[in-house]
């Protein structure tokens, strides 16, 4: 019986990794008790990056190397946010809470954070109570749709959607933030049910679509599809 139990277990844990490990998928797990992620737009002339490898040489001159990096949130012509920036504890943007046309208005909208007490993906109208009430709110990103808000799929998205794109996001559990982006075309519906129903994630954020892009040394994997605006990454050392 015991033996039986043991092999029924070993089963579980199997289909659970054949299924994360989804072809459709790349996931980039950060686990911020270890990993230190920050924003990145401008360099020390005000110039955006505007591509991973300008950013990445930036680094290099100053002794550090671009890890991991995504791009991080919608962004106007000039490169600069459409909503909130928060970069090293300074607001650089304020929190867009208007109406307008485009995924990023497509209500309830969000916000990815860092704090004291790790990552979250907030709706967007409550970012400034939790500011208020959170200590050390470190970098935060905002953006559009939300695409789970305690594990509810976002309302707007329909299941059988021919709208189909390399899209990007990111999801929370625990203390560990989990990038996605979609190795081929995908509906709104379709990613969002892979942040709940496979990486079990409850809250979770769409970055962009037609952008999307992901550098990963690890995964010998630097992507460009155009100039982007605020980036996500971790620089080391």
């Amino acid at each position: 019986m015991k033996r039986l139990l043991l092999l029924l277990g070993a089963l579980l844990l199997f289909a659970k990794l054949a299924a994360a490990a989804d072809p459709r998928y790349t996931v980039v797990k950060v686990d911020l008790r270890t990993e230190r992620l920050a924003l990145f737009l401008r360099d020390d002339a005000g110039e955006p990056f505007k591509r991973f490898d300008r950013l990445d040489a930036w680094l290099k001159a100053r002794h550090r190397q671009l890890s991991f990096a995504v791009n991080a949130g919608m962004y106007h012509e000039d490169f600069s946010p459409v909503g909130l920036l928060v970069r090293d504890g300074h607001e650089e943007a304020p929190l867009n809470l208007s109406s307008g046309e485009g995924n990023f208005f497509l209500k309830p909208n969000g916000v990815f954070l860092v704090s004291d007490a790790g990552p979250r993906v907030v709706e967007s109208s409550e970012y400034p109570a939790l500011a208020a009430l959170a200590t050390g709110v470190r970098l935060a990103t905002q953006s559009g749709p939300l695409l789970l808000r305690h594990g509810v799929v976002h309302p707007a998205f329909i299941p059988h959607s021919d709208s189909r794109k390399i899209r990007n996001g990111v999801g929370v559990i625990g203390h560990t933030a989990l990038f996605v982006i979609s190795n081929q075309p995908v509906n709104f519906y379709e990613f969002a049910l892979y942040f709940r129903d496979v990486l079990h994630c409850r809250d979770a954020l769409y970055l962009d679509g037609t952008v999307s892009a992901l550098h990963s040394n690890a995964l010998g994997r630097s992507d460009f599809v155009r100039e982007l605006g605020p980036m996500l990454g971790i620089a080391s050392p």
